[in-house]
């Protein structure tokens, strides 16, 4: 669905209105390209913010190689500028665009109320078990079940948190945001996020990797501790002499 082109009140940065010009000719195109260079963003910035040690490369590998290593720029990081382009904008453009239809001319308290529960309940579901499947197969679900297996995991966490940011979003959107800026505010709003909790996943996933290093590191100690202790005598060596003599009584 093409983003009506209104003018604004104030005058807008060059750049800015160059975009909007082009989401209003090209709108899926502009939209995919958009997605799909926050989600690449938002990947190589929460390894960084995180704290992620950059991934070793070969000592032979090229200069570009290394910069790229030390940037955080990784497949996983193009991956995800895939899910953008090809999964993440497409379905926002098509289910925004059924939504905006849905109550275009529609105006007053009623009609907010509305579209957010709508956003909500229809829009906000759809998008979040989209998510969470991809990102399943991004991070090497092998079958089915597993992509299945991580929806069902994450869905109730994943959503609760957009029933809180979509309303209060979308509420800022409606009262001050000009309609045809939506599309670049909700941008910001989502690339804020989501490179906020790919900090947060990315810091719980390392903190979690170190204490099972450290419990196995602490595992492997007290074992070798073990193999070097004098084997100690059965039990009933000590006692062998009282029993016989309880015997004999």
């Amino acid at each position: 669905m093409s983003t009506p082109a209104a003018p604004v009140g104030k005058p807008i940065n060059p750049l800015l209105a160059r975009y909007l010009r082009s989401l209003t000719a090209h709108p899926l195109r502009t939209k995919a390209l958009t997605t799909a260079t926050l989600c690449f963003l938002q990947e190589v910035l929460g390894s960084f913010l995180a704290g992620i040690p950059p991934k070793k490369t070969a000592p032979d590998a090229s200069a570009s190689s290394k910069v790229l290593a030390q940037a955080h720029v990784d497949a996983k990081a193009a991956k995800m500028a895939l899910y953008g382009f090809l999964v993440s904008a497409p379905l926002g453009h098509v289910l925004i665009g059924l939504l905006q239809r849905a109550f275009r001319g529609r105006v007053g308290l009623g009609a907010r109320v509305g579209q957010i529960l709508a956003s909500n309940l229809l829009v906000a579901p759809v998008q979040t078990a989209a998510f969470l499947a991809s990102m399943a197969v991004i991070n090497g679900a092998k079958s089915l079940e597993e992509v299945v297996q991580t929806v069902k995991t994450g869905f109730f966490s994943v959503i609760r948190i957009t029933w809180v940011v979509s309303p209060l979003s979308l509420t800022i959107a409606q009262g001050f945001i000009p309609v045809e800026l939506w599309v670049p505010f909700f941008n910001a709003v989502q690339f804020v996020l989501g490179t906020f909790f790919n900090m947060h996943m990315k810091k719980l996933r390392a903190a979690t990797l170190r204490r099972e290093k450290e419990r196995i590191k602490k595992e492997s100690e007290e074992s070798e501790t073990r193999s070097h202790r004098p084997p100690s005598r059965p039990l009933d060596q000590y006692m062998g002499c009282s029993s016989t003599i309880y015997e004999h009584r």
